[in-house]
């Protein structure tokens, strides 16, 4: 299994279930600029979409988009997911509402534009974030321990971090709970963010 990455881009979360789940999979830095791989191979050719997560399974298929990859290492590695009727599906529902929302709603902030389109944005982004505050009532969004979504939210509060974005305190806690366990440490580290 090969995850395809670009630092504190949206595969970050990916990295990290990889190693929350404690499975043997390799590495690829993409610069997604070039579509330039760091062994010098070209990006294109592993996914025509041009952009990262791209996770090749063993036998060769390619899963893009970080909702379907995140999906993917839930069903296969359960303790990521969540045990109840409707687990899969509120995860899916927060994967979808961090994806298609919050993630989306960065966008002018990674890109050149005018200021008052970015403090539209920060607007937008802390009122989303507040979703996720208002129904946290346990350690992680769905409990003692967290799930793929937890991480993927995690990667949002790290940007928010770096585009000055209001967070809920309880969201800085969880984002700092989130920090200090060993698979964000290392991917992280991995990643050259820490």
């Amino acid at each position: 299994m090969k995850l395809y990455y670009s630092p504190l881009a949206c595969s970050l979360a990916d990295h990290i279930t990889l190693r929350e789940a404690g499975v043997q999979f390799a590495l690829e830095r993409v610069d997604l600029k070039t579509k330039q791989l760091t062994s010098g191979g070209d990006f294109s050719l592993v996914t025509a979409k041009g952009y990262v997560p791209a996770l090749v399974l063993g036998d060769g298929q390619v899963l893009t988009e970080s909702i379907a990859v995140l999906d993917w290492i839930a069903a296969e590695y359960p303790d990521l997911g969540v045990a109840t009727p409707l687990g899969r599906t509120r995860v899916l529902e927060a994967l979808t509402y961090i994806s298609t929302e919050v993630h989306r709603a960065f966008k002018p902030l990674w890109h050149a534009g005018a200021e008052t389109e970015k403090a539209k944005a920060r607007q937008t982004i802390a009122r989303q974030l507040q979703y996720f505050a208002d129904g946290l009532t346990t350690d992680y969004l769905f409990g003692e321990t967290p799930s793929v979504a937890d991480f993927y939210l995690f990667v949002m509060l790290l940007w928010a971090v770096r585009f000055e974005v209001r967070v809920p305190e309880v969201l800085g806690q969880l984002r700092d709970r989130l920090a200090a366990r060993p698979a964000v440490v290392a991917s992280m580290r991995y990643e050259g963010l820490i």
